[in-house]
């Protein structure tokens, strides 16, 4: 693979997700996208670039850059947005209006570990909850850029060693059903959920406001400008009173200007000068 190649192939990763592509990374590129040259009967990346370049290449830039984006997510991942959920969901409860849902957002959702998990606190909180709170209606949408996770996020099966990732013991038998050398979420976890394919970098406003959003572990691939690109975005699309949940190792903090960290917390982040969640009148 010739200097160009790289960068051309760099350039359109970044341009379609904001994934950043480093110099000394052209040996992901030869080994995430081997199965591809195989499958099109391209001898090279360079071939794979001039293809590129060609009228209709739009189906084949999209295999690649999914090919590229990188899918790890386990069940409860560092524990601690959990944790804040479980004591945040009441307040947010008392604060809307009986039959309006609460919605939450979760971007970036691979498989679906994450918005499975969150589905876990909420079905837990419904049952053991007042009747007010059983009435109400929760909907989590999970979006990612690749297909393939999608799909199996939507199926909702996990293998041995996923589970294991993360998942009591205790929830594992209460919320899933074994089949064969799966784990399968049951139809009650399923129902909280809808899957999408979205891109971060394009128009979020169709999706409508959130009352919270988890984006973790997101934006580490993204440079500066992208980050506040992205981070602007989730922003506008969170309740005034909502809350943004980022990965441990990820930060609104001198990024942009319309998130402030939620006092107390860690990697919890709100409207900038919004008010907290309390009961209507």
């Amino acid at each position: 693979m010739n200097p160009a190649t790289f960068q051309y192939l760099a350039g359109m990763v970044k341009q379609r997700s904001g994934g950043v592509l480093m110099a000394n990374q052209g040996y992901m590129l030869h080994s995430r996208l081997a199965p591809l040259l195989k499958r099109e009967g391209l001898a090279s990346l360079d071939a794979l670039a001039l293809r590129l370049r060609g009228s209709g290449a739009e189906p084949l830039a999209q295999d690649m850059t999914e090919l590229l984006t990188t899918n790890e997510s386990h069940f409860f991942r560092d524990g601690k947005p959990f944790e804040h959920l479980k004591e945040w969901l009441p307040l947010l409860h008392k604060a809307r209006a009986p039959g309006l849902p609460i919605r939450i957002w979760s971007a970036g959702c691979s498989t679906g570990q994450e918005a499975y998990s969150i589905a876990m606190i909420l079905a837990e909180a419904q049952a053991l909850g007042d009747a007010s709170l059983q009435a109400r209606r929760f909907e989590i949408l999970g979006t990612d850029l690749t297909r393939a996770v999608l799909d199996r996020a939507r199926e909702a099966s996990f293998t041995q060693f996923e589970v294991q990732r993360g998942l009591p013991m205790r929830q594992l038998m209460r919320h899933f059903t074994q089949s064969g050398s799966l784990w399968r979420a049951n139809d009650n976890l399923r129902a909280y959920t809808n899957f999408r394919q979205a891109n971060l970098l394009h128009d979020l406003r169709s999706f409508g406001r959130f009352d919270l959003i988890f984006c973790r572990n997101v934006l580490l691939y993204f440079d500066m400008p992208t980050k506040s690109r992205v981070l602007g975005a989730l922003a506008g699309q969170l309740a005034p009173d909502g809350a943004l949940y980022l990965g441990a190792a990820e930060t609104a903090l001198g990024i942009t200007d319309r998130l402030e960290p939620m006092p107390g917390e860690r990697g919890v982040y709100r409207p900038a000068a919004a008010e907290p969640a309390r009961a209507s009148a």
